[in-house]
Parts: structure tokens; sequence; C-alpha cells
């Protein structure tokens, strides 16, 4: 069980929680991401994309990572992370403390630029990847990959929902920090 560090947060955390229970876990046979078979399955794209939950993931992520010094930008691999990106750099602004947005690509484009990263410049900066929820954090490390080859040094992966399925030994084996704004405690799952 993870909080959040005021109490406006924590109204969020816990008003996101109840939003994730009532609309976003399935049950049923599930085959995850990472090839994993799952008894229930937490759709955050559902809320990522969501008017209700898309501000609240905003603050949450930014107060999840607001200790870390000097970070230029957030993003991560693509579908997942894209509007958690924009709802983070979003608040940020509103904050006063403005962050960019990147993308990164499964691969480098064919056309164009061949760029695999989009948005922000991330060569020297500091950025933190960011996930709607993880299972082994392959998609989460594949993104710091990509941006490691470009030059980003990336410091944290965060992730709105931790499965607590190895994902987060997995990024600390790298060599990065690990946040998470709910898991499956506050959610009253069990980890599969």
């Amino acid at each position: 069980m993870t909080a959040a560090s005021t109490p406006e947060l924590e109204a969020d955390r816990q008003s996101l929680i109840a939003l994730i229970g009532a609309e976003a876990v399935f049950h049923g046979d599930f085959t995850l991401s990472s090839g994993k078979k799952a008894s229930y399955y937490v759709d955050m794209r559902k809320l990522t994309l969501d008017h209700r939950a898309a501000p609240a993931i905003g603050r949450l992520m930014l107060d999840l990572i607001a200790d870390i010094p000097d970070v230029a930008s957030v993003g991560g691999l693509t579908l997942g992370a894209d509007p958690i990106a924009n709802a983070v750099m979003h608040e940020s602004v509103r904050t006063g403390r403005p962050l960019d947005a990147f993308v990164v690509r499964k691969e480098p484009k064919d056309h164009g630029r061949g760029r695999q990263i989009e948005g922000a410049d991330v060569a020297g900066k500091r950025v933190v990847v960011v996930e709607d929820t993880s299972t082994t954090g392959q998609s989460a490390l594949k993104a710091v990959e990509a941006l490691r080859r470009e030059g980003a040094d990336v410091v944290a992966v965060a992730v709105i929902v931790d499965r607590k399925t190895g994902a987060q030994a997995a990024v600390e084996a790298e060599g990065l920090r690990w946040l998470a704004a709910i898991d499956l405690d506050d959610l009253g799952l069990a980890p599969q």
C-alpha cells in the first residue's frame, strides 16, 4: 500500500482506486503482454484516456517523481505511456514545474527522420519512464534501452498500478528507482 504526499493527493489516489475497481478491473482468463496468464486484467487505458481520471493521474504521477532532481521529461513505450506522459506534462505546467513529454516507438520509423523517440529531446537529459501497469517490467525496460541509446539519463520508472509480479526487481536491477502510485493491496487483488 502506498500513500500520496498531501491530503488532496491522497483524495485523488482514493478516487482513482475507486474508479479502477469499478471500471478497469476485469475478471476472467487473460494473457498479459508478458505472456503470463492471469484471472484478472487491470485495463488502465480505459482510465488514462478518461476525463475523470486523467487529471488525478497527472497529479499523482508528478507527485511520485517530485523528489527526483532535474527531471526534464517523462514518457515511455507507446501506446500505454502516451496519455500518462501527457497528463503529467499538463499538470507540471499548472504547478510551475514544467516537464516535457516523449514517446518511445517500439521500433524506429522506417521513413522521415527514422526516429524511435518523438517529442522532447532526451540526449543528456534526466528522464522518467512512465507506464500504466507492469507485470515483468519488460515494456519499461525496452523504453529505457531506447532512451539510453539516445543518450538520456533514465533515473526511474513510475507506474500507476504495480502488479507486484517482478517488475520492480527487474527495473531496480537496471539501477533505476521504481515508483508506484497504487498497488494490488489498494485494489484488493492478489498477485498472480
